[in-house]
């Protein structure tokens, strides 16, 4: 199968923190996807995009907070991650993008 748009649209960008950092190091990636994406379709894009074979897949949403701009409330916005389980051997380099 070929690489599809919504493939592109299904994963957003990887998330580069010391957490994920730590993560990498048990063959694992978390990327930003959007609120409406399935584990299946995650896993899809990932495979495809990327061609590997993913393990697993874990996906969070993070409510956004409230925080203050220019001494008015305001809101960030939601965000879903997902934490994706690669097999043994495959990697994924992120400093290189698609």
């Amino acid at each position: 199968m070929s690489v599809a748009a919504r493939h592109y649209d299904t994963v957003v960008s990887p998330i580069i923190t010391e957490k994920t950092t730590i993560v990498s190091e048990n063959n694992q990636v978390v990327f930003e996807v959007p609120l409406s994406a399935s584990k299946p379709e995650i896993k899809e894009a990932i495979e495809q995009l990327f061609k590997v074979s993913v393990t697993a897949v874990n996906t969070l949403r993070v409510k956004g907070k409230t925080k203050r701009f220019r001494g008015r409330p305001g809101r960030r916005n939601d965000v879903k991650k997902a934490v994706v389980t690669l097999k043994d051997g495959d990697s994924i380099d992120i400093a290189t993008g698609l």
